[in-house]
C-alpha cells in the first residue's frame, strides 16, 4: 500500500471539545489548540494579528511539531484585508477539504471574525483560540494573565519564524 493511500485510510483524530460558537466550529483554549495541532497533522495555525504585532510581541512557534505557522493579517493598517481568504487558499487550504484551521489574534476577538469568514468560504472546520496570543489586560494594565504566551506554549520572533 502506498504512503498516500495509507494516509487517506488512516483514522482522523477526533475533533476537539470546542466551546460552541455561532458561525464557526467553536472556541478552543490555547492548550486545546496546541493539542489539535500536535495530534492532527492536517491542522493549520493562522496568526491573524498585524505585522507590527508579530514583529514587536512575537509569534507562536510550531517548529517542534514540524510545521510552520501561517501569518495572514485579518485587518491591515488600511482596514479589512481584502486578500485574507485568497491568501489562505494560496497557502494550500481548500474549501470543503475538512482541514482544521485554528485562528489566533491578540486576545481572541479578531480571530472570531476570521474563523467566521473562513467557515463561510467553506474552509475548516475553523476554530478561534480563546485568550489569543497575549490575552486580556490584567489589573496592572499588562497582558500577563492569560493567552498563548502566558500558558507557556512555544513562541519565537517573527524574523526567526520567517526563515
Amino acid at each position: 500500500m502506498s504512503d498516500q493511500s495509507q494516509q487517506a485510510s488512516a483514522p482522523r483524530p477526533a475533533p476537539p471539545e470546542a466551546r460552541p460558537a455561532v458561525g464557526y466550529a467553536g472556541d478552543l483554549t490555547p492548550q486545546q489548540a496546541w493539542d489539535l495541532l500536535a495530534h492532527d497533522e492536517r491542522a493549520v495555525l493562522v496568526d491573524v494579528r498585524t505585522e507590527g504585532e508579530w514583529r514587536t510581541i512575537g509569534v507562536p512557534d510550531a517548529t517542534e511539531l514540524g510545521r510552520d505557522v501561517l501569518f495572514d493579517e485579518w485587518v491591515t493598517p488600511a482596514g479589512p484585508n481584502p486578500r485574507f481568504l485568497d491568501r489562505l487558499v494560496e497557502a494550500g487550504l481548500t474549501p470543503g477539504d475538512e482541514r482544521p484551521v485554528v485562528f489566533l489574534c491578540r486576545s481572541g476577538q479578531r480571530s472570531i471574525g476570521a474563523a467566521r469568514a473562513a467557515t463561510a468560504a467553506g474552509l475548516g472546520p475553523s476554530y478561534n483560540v480563546l485568550e489569543g496570543f497575549e490575552g486580556a489586560q490584567g489589573f496592572s494594565g499588562l497582558r500577563d494573565v492569560e493567552g498563548w504566551k502566558v500558558r507557556g506554549l512555544p513562541t519565537t520572533t517573527f524574523d526567526e519564524a520567517a526563515r
